[in-house]
């Protein structure tokens, strides 16, 4: 096949990914493959490049698929690093394309304009795979074999660099692509390590299960043995939605309160699948695990890598489930029934702890029809509830950074609520985050998505300064200037309601989510009241 230039070929290559938009900044080191895609397709001009890769790492999650980022090349793609770490700490499929210098300049070092040093080793550093661009007639095999790679479990970013004088040049792309190296088989446990945990399975009669990031592709098989066994469910964040939140046996991202410590305790079987037991979920691994641990993982390093396994299951989480499934035995109904009294007590106890937050995630839930992307930027409100209280119903309504970066929870939400128009979205976001990317605002006025964005203002970073105030005797670095958000709004042309006490969640947050259209809410935390126990992260302070 013959194309007229880069741009051109990218555009075959995206269709045959389904991928109909994409996120970028515009550069004279990539304007073939933008006025492409802007020509064929959906281009969103955002303005940064770290909020392109978001923008792209939330569209995938959203249609469980993958996003492409077009980035420019040297401060372009150094630019995006952060937003790639991300998309590789959650294992989302990223095609991220960047633009590199003439490819007779390459490594020359001579300061051509946008050159950097060792652009791609940056790239193989923050992603699963990298590639350069070499050939005209090579472009289309590489920029597959990128998504294939980001693809492939345990999955991540793949960037492409393309030297601009290749972008412009005419490109051969061959009518039938090389077959693709066969797939290695899907590794399934062995008989002698699938055997006994079967049998440890049939014997439980306490059983719980933990689901993790990695279960979200073992929906249906999941809720067939939560139904056989009658376990409860603790999830990771990552797990949320696997099995819907609403389900009278998933307690969900609750592992570390008093009452499910009690409940693993006295467990005498723990399945974990697809999690990688993270330390803000495992309170600094302090956590203690019932002794017969079964654990399931695709990722053969992560069994037993944090805590004892006694068998290890290497495979697939829903082809491992459905082997252990025949020998699935009910446990005692008194266990079914506490696991039930346990999701409501930890419910209830972090309700009470929230206060007047309360109002706001119920008011929340109660309009967002079922399917509604959730995005969460790093603060406290979704620290607190949003990552708990807030019921889910699919992973895929599930985006927040699960690598911890704060900052990313707009761009993110922008690519959710285009990825998937027909469905409302929401962003929870602080002050403090939101203003990493501020100009991320005149992105969300000039696509005009279905986005209500949610800014918690309280002058600052308020998970830190929450941690300064429980263990320092002042405050540093956590108290911040803080726009008028009225004004900010008006400025962008994007519209805006404010919520300043409880009362005034239901209808404002109505009137938004409704509108079909992007609205700022603003969150007056000072006039809301505070928390009726102040939120900290759990994370250890030496000596405290």
């Amino acid at each position: 096949m013959h194309y007229d230039n880069g741009g051109d070929l990218l555009v075959a290559v995206l269709r045959e990914l389904d991928i109909d938009t994409v996120f970028g900044i515009v550069s004279v080191h990539n304007l073939p493959l933008v006025e492409a895609v802007d020509r064929a397709l959906r281009f969103v001009p955002v303005r940064h490049e770290a909020t392109a890769v978001n923008a792209a790492d939330a569209y995938g999650r959203a249609r469980g698929g993958i996003g492409c980022a077009l980035t420019s090349t040297g401060t372009g793609a150094g630019n995006a690093a952060g937003s790639l770490i991300e998309a590789l700490s959650a294992g989302t499929a990223v095609l991220h394309v960047t633009g590199q210098v003439a490819h007779r300049y390459l490594g020359g070092g001579r300061g051509y304009i946008h050159e950097t040093k060792d652009q791609l080793g940056m790239l193989a550093a923050v992603c699963a795979h990298a590639a350069t661009v070499d050939s005209a007639a090579d472009a289309g095999r590489i920029l597959r074999h990128a998504a294939r790679a980001a693809r492939t479990a345990p999955g991540g970013p793949a960037s492409v660099e393309w030297p601009i004088d290749l972008q412009y040049a005419a490109q051969t792309d061959p009518p039938t692509e090389p077959p693709a190296p066969p797939a290695p088989p899907e590794p399934t446990p062995e008989p002698d390590q699938l055997c006994p945990a079967a049998a440890l399975l049939s014997s439980a009669r306490r059983p719980l299960i933990w689901a993790g990031g990695g279960a979200t592709g073992a929906r249906t098989v999941l809720a067939e043995l939560l139904a056989a066994t009658g376990a409860g469910l603790l999830t990771s964040n990552s797990g949320r939605g696997t099995v819907p939140e609403d389900h009278p046996q998933v307690i969900g991202n609750f592992a570390t309160t008093p009452p499910a410590r009690a409940l693993l305790a006295d467990a005498d079987l723990l399945l974990t699948v697809g999690t990688h037991f993270r330390s803000n979920e495992t309170a600094d691994y302090e956590l203690e695990l019932p002794a017969a641990h079964l654990q399931i993982d695709l990722d053969a390093s992560a069994l037993g890598r944090v805590y004892p396994t006694r068998h290890p299951l290497h495979g697939d989480a829903t082809d491992v489930l459905a082997a252990l499934l025949p020998h699935a035995a009910p446990a005692e109904p008194a266990w079914t029934d506490r696991v039930g009294a346990v999701r409501d007590q930890v419910r209830a106890a972090l309700r009470e702890a929230i206060g007047p937050h309360a109002a706001l995630c119920d008011a929340l839930r109660a309009v967002l029809p079922r399917t509604a992307v959730v995005a969460r930027d790093v603060t406290i409100a979704s620290s607190s509830w949003g990552n708990r209280l807030l019921e889910l119903y699919d992973p895929r309504d599930n985006v927040f950074p699960r690598g911890g970066g704060i900052g990313q929870g707009l761009g993110m939400g922008i690519g959710a609520a285009l990825a998937r128009p027909q469905d409302p979205t929401v962003v929870i976001a602080g002050d403090g985050g939101l203003a990493v990317h501020l100009g991320e605002l005149l992105t969300l006025a000039q696509e005009r998505p279905c986005l209500t964005l949610l800014v918690f203002n309280d002058g600052g970073y308020g998970v830190l300064r929450n941690m300064q105030d429980a263990h320092r005797a002042r405050r540093s670095g956590v108290d911040l200037a803080t726009p008028d958000f009225a004004r900010l709004a008006a400025a962008c042309g994007l519209p805006y309601r404010r919520i300043a006490a409880a009362e005034h969640a239901a209808p404002v947050l109505a009137e938004a989510v409704g509108s079909a259209g992007p609205v700022l809410v603003e969150v007056d935390l000072a006039a809301l009241g505070p928390m009726r126990r102040p939120f900290t992260p759990p994370v250890k302070v030496p000596g405290q």
